[in-house]
């Protein structure tokens, strides 16, 4: 091999080796949305469909405000293996309404239900139902 052909050779691993460090050196894309609920959290959104302000929770909550969220949540989603009650006021009072686990457990609230709970509870026994929103039974 020539000495011209080896060093183009060289010139060309090198600028591979750049190129892959710059790629590997770039950052990742941030989740949104839904997505920045962590598997095996539960997780309450200021906003309809995962967006806004996000808290994440992994137990009983008597009382939201300390998080910033009482009175607030427009949206949820259910990454546990728990079924999930939201009170309509703190310390476990008022009526509830349930979160289930699995592909179900993520949604928008009903509008009657936006800006409504207080307090979270994993696994009950739960309280008695806010029922279906007037309109919302269909």
């Amino acid at each position: 091999m020539n000495r011209t052909r080896t060093k183009r050779i060289l010139a060309g691993l090198a600028g591979a080796v750049a190129t892959l460090s710059l790629t590997s050196a770039l950052p990742a894309q941030a989740a949104d949305g839904y997505d920045r609920c962590p598997a095996g959290s539960y997780c309450l959104f200021s906003g309809l469909d995962g967006t806004g302000d996000m808290i994440t929770l992994s137990r009983s909550t008597p009382d939201l405000t300390a998080l910033g969220m009482n009175d607030r949540a427009k949206s949820d989603w259910n990454r546990t293996s728990s079924t999930i009650y939201l009170w309509s006021d703190e310390n476990y009072s008022g009526c509830t309404t349930v979160t289930s686990a699995g592909p179900t457990g993520k949604g928008n609230f009903f509008p009657a239900y936006q800006d409504f709970f207080s307090s979270v509870q994993f696994d009950g026994p739960g309280g008695p139902s806010c029922g279906t929103p007037p309109g919302e039974d269909r």
